[in-house]
């Protein structure tokens, strides 16, 4: 699988078998089409018939490679956890705590990760990647948590040692 590191870098994540079974997909729109038949599209550019009614924008769905189907979802709410895929915070992961909505602008999503630092970010930068606290993905080595610079270098130190 193809990720993000907290440096900004795609990194090459090995995976299970049963994990490559499954992608997760983020909705960037859902509407009605023709003859009354609701359509979700994806950040992928899937168009998927017939989701679940309760599929909404900003939701992930973890979709069947093999037959494009909807295997689960999970909805964007306070308290799931979030992969950051844009801007300065790319590559972090976290728990959602907060969300500024501000009509004609942008809506700021504030996150927390696992160490206890807040961040925010923009909300087109989210990527929900699981139910409460827990990943429906593996994470890379690090598990998307930033470290000041003062901490990576420490980290460094002690693995020459």
């Amino acid at each position: 699988r193809l990720l993000y590191d907290t440096k900004s870098r795609f990194v090459m994540h090995k995976i299970s078998k049963d994990e490559a079974e499954y992608k997760m997909c983020r909705i960037k729109q859902v509407f009605m089409g023709p003859k009354a038949c609701p359509y979700a599209v994806t950040h992928d550019g899937r168009t998927l018939r017939y989701p679940d009614p309760e599929v909404k924008v900003n939701d992930s769905v973890r979709i069947d490679i093999s037959t494009g189907k909807i295997l689960d979802f999970v909805k964007f709410d306070i308290g799931n956890v979030i992969m950051i895929s844009g801007g300065n915070n790319i590559g972090r992961v976290g728990v959602i705590t907060t969300r500024e909505r501000h009509p004609g602008s942008f809506e700021i999503v504030h996150v927390k990760d696992a160490l206890g630092h807040t961040f925010a970010t923009r909300l087109h930068n989210v990527f929900v990647i699981g139910n409460g606290t827990k990943p429906w993905i593996s994470l890379p080595k690090g598990n998307g948590i930033k470290l000041s610079i003062v901490e990576d270098r420490h980290a460094k130190l002690a693995k020459k040692r």
